[in-house]
């Protein structure tokens, strides 16, 4: 040390001079960052998600028409021309009535022709003619014919659209005792959908529990859990339903086998979000912040449902969007073998066993449109749950 740098020294308690930079420590990292980058860079993995998924269209049209039939299930009493029971006994099995607005080249307004009816006496079926001469105007936001309890709570009688005065508005044709099957389809919605999310929650919280259990005790639990669980997804399915929903007593009243049918759906579809769950806490009960918790005296309940469930929620909430579907069929199936819910609980399996005939389906065709809404919400349950499982990992 030379005496030049002895002499500089500051004084005895006096604080060291020193050269920190207040630069950034990584300039590149943010002086050189667009702002689309840093916009990235500080999002969180939720935002990423909602940006991965919005890229996915198929996916966010799935959510739009999967939003817009719940939506319309939801308020069936104000967007069905009728009530699901209300019968039209002059209009049995009537073909569907076409919407116009220009009659002979005037505009109208929507409007449907009327029906006649007669009896072909050779074969004894109703032949309907569309009598052209008439135009019946449709009545929007009116008074409907008959009162309806809102989710069975609310009285009213607004409907969106009502029948023409001394006539009939069949959209979708009528069944075989003269009811609307639009109606019927809008308030059997209501049953097959709620079917879907109560069974996926009992099939949810069954996985959950059982599946986080085997994963964080692992050993001997695990053990049991595995075999367990294959068992279970050994039985056949359609087989077990059947037999599960045929020992349900006729005598129950729609609402239990409603509850029943639930329970069963949800059953039997536990099994694979039960292994996703330990599979993802297999690999995560070893982490520092597992095991700081552990030290702390947390209870495995709470490690589980408070540290490790949450950092693989995403992929729970995709799993259960693609179980959905799965349920709603198998609602339907049960319903459409008479083994499921039966009238005057109204479903689209309910509706489609009426068309069990290949007589009355060549005749009717119109009885297999319940068939519809079916094949639309199970495709878009299926393309959502293909884009939030692409979303949940959005670094991928």
């Amino acid at each position: 040390m030379t005496a030049n740098s002895l002499n500089t020294l500051p004084p005895d308690g006096a604080p060291l001079p020193h050269t920190a930079s207040t630069a950034p420590f990584e300039p590149y990292a943010t002086e050189a960052m667009t702002p689309e980058q840093e916009r990235v860079y500080l999002a969180s993995q939720w935002q990423l998600m909602w940006w991965k998924f919005r890229r996915h269209k198929l996916a966010v049209i799935s959510a739009f028409v999967i939003v817009t039939i719940y939506a319309m299930a939801a308020f069936a009493e104000f967007l069905a021309p009728y009530h699901y029971t209300t019968r039209n006994t002059d209009f049995i099995r009537a073909p569907s009535q076409s919407v116009h607005l220009f009659h002979e080249g005037s505009f109208v307004g929507p409007f449907v022709y009327p029906y006649t009816m007669r009896l072909n006496m050779e074969n004894l079926k109703r032949e309907y003619e569309v009598d052209r001469t008439r135009p019946q105007k449709l009545r929007f936001f009116c008074h409907g014919d008959d009162s309806y309890m809102f989710w069975g709570m609310i009285p009213g009688n607004w409907r969106l659209v009502c029948p023409p005065k001394d006539g009939t508005f069949f959209f979708l044709g009528s069944d075989r005792l003269g009811r609307d099957m639009l109606s019927r389809i809008l308030y059997g919605g209501r049953i097959s959908l709620s079917i879907g999310l109560l069974g996926v929650s009992i099939s949810f919280v069954l996985g959950v529990i059982i599946g986080g259990i085997a994963g964080y005790y692992g050993g001997r639990i695990d053990l049991v859990v595995q075999r367990i669980i294959e068992i279970v997804q050994s039985l056949p399915h359609i087989p077990l339903w059947l037999a599960l929903a045929a020992i349900m007593p006729p005598s129950w009243s729609p609402l239990v086998v409603y509850f029943g049918i639930t329970i069963i759906l949800g059953l039997m579809d536990w099994t694979g979000l039960a292994r996703s769950v330990r599979s993802k806490l297999l690999s995560l009960r070893e982490e520092d912040y597992v095991v700081a918790a552990q030290l702390m005296g947390a209870k495995p309940r709470r490690i589980i449902g408070l540290h490790l469930v949450p950092g693989f929620m995403s992929h729970l909430i995709a799993a259960a969007t693609i179980t959905i579907p799965k349920t709603i069929l198998g609602e339907t199936a049960l319903s459409f073998l008479g083994l499921g819910l039966r009238p005057p609980i109204t479903s689209w399996g309910v509706m489609l066993n009426e068309a069990q005939n290949i007589n009355v389906v060549a005749l009717y065709p119109w009885l297999l449109y319940p068939v519809v809404p079916v094949i639309l919400i199970i495709l878009a349950f299926n393309f959502l749950g293909d884009g939030l499982r692409d979303a949940a990992d959005p670094y991928r």
